[in-house]
């Protein structure tokens, strides 16, 4: 199995993901069982009150509790949370598509249901064994699914000061349209841009330029600034701009200026 996945954009960036070996995965599933264990024993002490008055219809909420819990466990964590169970974000592990797109719920639906199959015959069996011969670590829901498993490192943080420059933002001037930036602007958005601007040195002139174009555009129609404002930015400069407004205070970012000016 590699250790590594390597995805290249359209635009010539190369994005590098660290494969979820066996052993972490196998860790995180153990931790999500005992999860899953402990809400069908909830489950059943509440059932059991409901007994008393129906029996009949307590043992049929039972049977679906169970296939509740069991299958949609994994399901909604993994959509609600960007592919992440609690054991996998107790490990940092996430799934994700496995040509590095937004992971798609028909994805979530499918490596779930096919989990039933990789269990077999025992503790994730066959799920093992196809996982270790996969070049990617792919149990059988994820070969199905076209997903991935990865592990998310701690991130150094890059030094948002001598990133930005210290430059003024124009953006600023207008506070409203600020908070709505951050209102629907995605955390994932928010880290592209900002790995954009951290590794443009390491990209050719022209997929710079087509990079933040489209960068700029998709932020333009999230939420429109003045147009005497955003015409006069370069689209690269625009992407700072946007970048000191999701990263920073406006105290943050005052300082720096006058600092930068001193």
């Amino acid at each position: 199995m590699n250790s590594e996945l390597r995805i290249r954009t359209p635009e010539g960036i190369v994005f590098s993901y660290a494969l979820a070996g066996p052993v972490t995965r196998c860790l995180a599933c153990t931790i999500d069982v005992f999860i899953a264990l402990g809400m069908e024993r909830v489950a059943e002490m509440i059932l059991k009150l409901v007994g008393v008055l129906a029996p009949d219809f307590s043992q049929g909420l039972a049977a679906v509790a169970y296939l509740v819990i069991t299958i949609g466990y994994g399901m909604l964590f993994e959509w609600l949370a960007r592919g992440q169970t609690l054991g996998k974000k107790m490990l940092r592990l996430r799934v994700m598509d496995a040509r590095g797109l937004r992971l798609q719920l028909h994805q979530v639906v499918i490596r779930n249901l096919l989990r039933f199959v990789d269990m077999l015959p025992a503790f994730y069996m066959l799920g093992g064994i196809v996982s270790i011969l996969s070049p990617r670590g792919q149990r059988l829901g994820d070969l199905a699914a076209g997903t991935i498993v990865v592990h998310n490192p701690v991130l150094t943080e890059p030094d948002l000061d001598q990133l930005l420059a210290g430059k003024f933002n124009s953006l600023r001037q207008y506070p409203h349209l600020e908070a709505r930036l951050r209102q629907r602007v995605t955390p994932s958005e928010a880290r592209l841009a900002l790995r954009a601007l951290v590794r443009r040195d390491e990209l050719e002139p022209a997929a710079r330029v087509k990079l933040f174009c489209d960068l700029a555009t998709h932020f333009k129609a999230l939420v429109t600034f003045p147009a005497e404002i955003t015409d006069a930015l370069p689209d690269e400069q625009y992407i700072r701009n946007i970048v000191d407004i999701l990263f920073r205070t406006r105290q943050q970012a005052a300082e720096q200026v006058v600092e930068a000016a001193t």
